[in-house]
């Protein structure tokens, strides 16, 4: 929590890391991630299957190990999981202004797909 408290800051409430991990330790906990260095935890991804599409949510490595792969490694390790569940295509959702990620995304052969991005809470 403490980890996605510094990568997100200002994430609206629906995503409190709490209950987000909560919900994800009880459904697909193998599409949840961690990587950890000296017992820290450093990095996270959580992923998604729906039987039909993979989805990437809440890739997060902290910043004092940022641009030494750790955010490659568990992208390749998540996408390994997820097409090993039945999946040919993973999907993720990035906030429009933010480049860097983008740019991150785009380094791992992600690309902009013409959709709008719709949502509704419940």
């Amino acid at each position: 929590m403490a980890l996605w408290n510094i990568v997100f800051p200002g994430d609206p409430p629906w995503n409190n890391p709490a209950q987000v991990i909560k919900r994800k330790l009880h459904r697909q906990r193998d599409l949840f991630l961690v990587g950890i260095v000296d017992s820290a935890v450093i990095a996270t991804v959580l992923g998604g299957y729906d039987g039909f599409r993979g989805w990437i949510y809440h890739l997060a490595v902290h910043p004092d190990y940022r641009k030494r792969g750790f955010g490659h490694r568990l992208m390749e390790e998540i996408e390994k999981v997820i097409f090993e569940a039945g999946a040919i295509k993973i999907n993720l959702q990035i906030r429009a202004h933010n480049s860097e990620v983008i740019r991150f995304y785009e380094g791992v052969g992600y690309r902009t797909e013409n959709h709008i991005s719709m949502g509704k809470h419940l």
